[in-house]
């Protein structure tokens, strides 16, 4: 396995195929860089040589106790960047992913990202409070916690119903897809996901969406029932210098894996524009 072992010890893994302009790929919680298979796939066919990590705590990376926390993934994926001395990249990030993605284009990014992409993403920030009245209440993030913590394995396989919109009536639902998640969920740390949901839930992205001048698209389904589409696409659009906005109607949180013959071609227009 390719990994890279960070300053406190860690081991991060990657998948690095391909050769060309580079565009690297952070995914959601509690998954791995296996859930950006439709989308390694097309873009290595397309010519671009394409990297997907596993985030400390998922999938084959280490399971520290510490560092579960937005600077740590942050930090972790400016070592990867650099060890691998990469530039005139692209970074794409899903949900999580896309909190990682422009925290690290703002902390570390300059001289090394040309284009950044946004898909579902915690951006500018989810949690409810007085100067966000629109948020998540906390409380739904308690029963994350309490559900991750301490019933994961049949919270997981739950979980994906909503993730991908297979609630919704005439959904076309895959149980592979629906396993893929749960496999991938169950591979990482319980307390490395217990500790994440903090990470995603309450980290403001608000001074990094405005600091970065480089192109980002926004894409965001409208029937997200993870991420909601009103306190987060519009709003992270709208602070971001040189953002553009896609709206989906009737597309799922997971939209990269349900729709992504629409996802790729966007974000190929995106990076080719």
């Amino acid at each position: 396995m390719s990994t890279i072992k960070v300053k406190d010890g860690t081991e991060i893994y990657y998948k690095d195929w391909g050769t060309g302009q580079p565009i690297v790929f952070h995914h959601g919680w509690p998954l791995s860089g296996d859930d950006w298979d439709g989308q390694m796939m097309f873009f290595l066919n397309q010519g671009y040589r394409v990297i997907a990590h596993d985030r400390r705590g998922h999938g084959r990376s280490g399971q520290s106790s510490e560092g579960n926390d937005m600077d740590t993934y942050v930090a972790d994926i400016a070592e990867l960047t650099a060890a691998l001395d990469l530039k005139d990249a692209i970074h794409i990030g899903h949900s999580t992913g896309g909190g990682e993605v422009i925290r690290y284009v703002a902390k570390h990014g300059k001289g090394r990202v040309v284009k950044a992409v946004l898909i579902s993403a915690v951006t500018p920030i989810m949690v409810q409070s007085e100067s966000n009245p629109e948020g998540v209440p906390m409380s739904i993030f308690d029963e994350i916690r309490e559900g991750t913590g301490f019933n994961r394995a049949q919270y997981y396989h739950d979980f994906p119903t909503a993730f991908y919109g297979y609630n919704r009536e005439g959904a076309k639902v895959s149980e592979g897809v629906k396993h893929n998640w749960w496999r991938q969920g169950m591979m990482g740390s319980v307390l490395a996901h217990y500790k994440g949901i903090k990470a995603f839930s309450e980290s403001d992205f608000t001074e990094d969406l405005k600091s970065v001048e480089i192109p980002v698209l926004v894409l965001h389904g409208e029937d997200d029932q993870i991420v909601p589409y009103p306190i987060s696409g519009p709003k992270a659009a709208a602070l971001l210098p040189n953002g553009k906005l896609i709206s989906y109607p009737g597309f799922p949180h997971g939209m990269p894996t349900t729709e992504a013959e629409t996802i790729n071609k966007d974000i190929l227009e995106f990076i080719k524009g």
